[in-house]
């Protein structure tokens, strides 16, 4: 463990962890304000992929009411939204085989698509850290930020950076090199979904204390390049039903995206109840569906990746502030599900963070605990806060109701209630509680990819481009080794094996003796493991920077 004293400091005024929508929002937006005002700032933004958009994976049908307030001018400045929605379609698959499309008239209104855009997310960050570099924002990626940085008081004064060079012994190899520490007046935790140090905020300031534990799905996307005659530019595809059942909440999409790609993913919600499931496996089996398959005639897969989402919605949303910082975007969980979008709230909720810090740094309180209140009171007077406030009983109803039902209802709430009903429902159990003893659950035997439109994991994990430097400590922790083997195993089937999309925990036998297996080099940064782990003996933290997969245009 590197010594406090070896690691070299800098200084900021602002540290934003995290080059997403929301970090990057957040410093542009600063940096718009002190150059209105004619002010001095410095901002740090550190990230942890080895450039900007390197971890940054979304389906995306995008939402421009965000971005139109942080560049109003985006059409004339060459952003990447070049593909206007056309079309939109959602079909109820009722079978392997069978499905039939949904009227319109009987689709929520939150997920019409009229005016969005189908993007790249990471082509979209990569733009918006151009405007930031633009506006002097100093930008690091490939650097981690694996320590938050406390005061004699508690305050939170910055990050350290995780130490490089460390070998899986614990050892400095020769290229060790220590990490740094950023320190500034606030620091903004950006880092998306379950993010690590966001975490700990959360835990450390009980930041939950009035809010339901936040809610949880996988999603998993592929990229094809497919026939030009099969593609349909703009068309947005969404599916329901098949192959879930009722009682799982998730769905499936097909974005017919510009240069004949599509972009093709499932969501698969992680308070599913079968240990035996597998979203991968859900995912392959999916796009044999005649409504799926039709679109792959020819085509060719050149992408894939995996990452947790956001679902819990309003009622998930922790406290926003503490001593020192800020938790923006999917940290707290802006995510609206009923849209299936959150780019567009991650942006927004930057936008509120700047203009909240930029306020208390201009009027140079002598703030005690140095804490940012009103940025709370500015969230819930915006309209990102009306937005979530109309959708907040979505996810709940679906979990209450099953899918059908919970459709319905959501029907009922959107197109004719307009989100007034008098009450908010709410889901007290957190996802990994939801899981049922394996002997109580029914098996599913997966079909064997065909290598055609099916494929296995490892080759999956090929297209992702996940690199790790494989002589470093794992970082992926069990909080008790025991437990894997001698309680998951006879309980649960070790449900580690499924619920990975890329074919990190494996039981290995030796000698007829069962053997848990991490191949953390493997890791997409899904973060599902964090999640899902039936004793939640599993912590995901971050490896050396520039770890992990390279998403390109995903």
């Amino acid at each position: 463990m590197t010594e406090y004293h070896e690691r070299e400091s800098m200084d900021f005024d602002v540290v934003v962890v995290g080059g997403g929508p929301s970090g990057l929002a957040t410093a542009c937006r600063l940096m718009q304000l002190a150059k209105e005002k004619n002010s001095e700032l410095s901002i740090v933004v550190v990230e942890k992929g080895s450039e900007i958009g390197a971890h940054i994976l979304s389906g995306n049908v995008f939402e421009t009411s965000g971005l139109d307030e942080l560049f109003p001018d985006w059409k004339t400045q060459d952003a990447p939204l070049k593909t206007p929605v056309s079309k939109d379609i959602i079909h109820y698959l009722s079978s392997e085989k069978k499905g039939f499309k949904v009227p319109n008239i009987f689709i929520p209104k939150t997920m019409h698509n009229k005016g969005n855009y189908i993007i790249s997310l990471g082509k979209l960050c990569q733009w918006l850290a151009s405007k930031a570099e633009a506006l002097d924002v100093n930008i690091f990626p490939g650097f981690a930020a694996s320590e938050i940085l406390y005061d004699e008081n508690g305050v939170v004064m910055g990050v350290a950076t995780s130490d490089m060079g460390i070998g899986a012994d614990g050892e400095r190899k020769e290229s060790f090199q220590a990490g740094y520490e950023l320190r500034g007046k606030y620091t903004v935790f950006a880092e998306g979904c379950r993010g690590n140090l966001g975490e700990q905020i959360i835990e450390k300031f009980d930041l939950r204390k009035n809010s339901d534990p936040q809610h949880y799905g996988i999603g998993l996307k592929e990229i094809w390049e497919i026939d030009p005659k099969l593609h349909e530019e703009g068309l947005v595809v969404h599916t329901t039903g098949w192959p879930l059942d009722n009682h799982t909440e998730g769905g499936g999409f097909a974005y017919h995206a510009e240069n004949n790609q599509l972009f093709l993913g499932l969501i698969v919600a992680l308070n599913y109840k079968n240990p035996h499931l597998s979203p991968f496996n859900e995912f392959q089996r999916w796009k044999h569906h005649p409504k799926i398959s039709k679109y792959l005639k020819n085509g060719k897969r050149i992408s894939y990746g995996a990452r947790a989402v956001n679902k819990g919605g309003l009622q998930s949303i922790p406290k926003l502030s503490f001593p020192g910082g800020l938790l923006v975007g999917c940290d707290a969980g802006f995510l609206n599900g009923a849209k299936i979008k959150g780019t567009h709230t991650a942006i927004k909720s930057g936008i509120l963070a700047a203009e909240s810090i930029f306020e208390e740094l201009s009027l140079q309180n002598n703030n005690e605990n140095n804490e940012l209140f009103s940025y709370q009171k500015n969230y819930e007077s915006s309209w990102l806060y009306k937005e979530l406030y109309k959708t907040r009983n979505f996810g709940p109803a679906l979990n209450k109701y099953g899918t059908i039902l919970g459709g319905a209802f959501a029907f009922v709430d959107q197109n004719i209630m307009q989100g007034r009903f008098p009450f908010t429902w709410h889901n007290k159990n957190p996802d990994h509680e939801a899981i049922s003893y394996s002997k109580d659950s029914e098996e599913i035997k997966y079909p064997k990819p065909d290598g055609i439109i099916s494929f296995d994991r490892l080759s999956s994990v090929f297209l992702s481009s996940t690199n790790h430097e494989e002589d470093q400590p794992s970082h992926l922790k069990l909080i008790d080794q025991t437990v894997p083997i001698k309680y998951n195993l006879p309980n649960y089937d070790e449900p580690a094996q499924r619920y990975c999309p890329a074919g990190v925990y494996e039981v290995v036998s030796d000698n007829d003796t069962p053997r848990f297996q991490i191949n953390a080099q493997n890791c997409v940064h899904c973060k599902t493991c964090d999640i899902k782990d039936p004793t939640q003996n599993i912590i995901w933290t971050v490896p050396e920077g520039g770890g992990g997969p390279n998403y390109s245009g995903m």
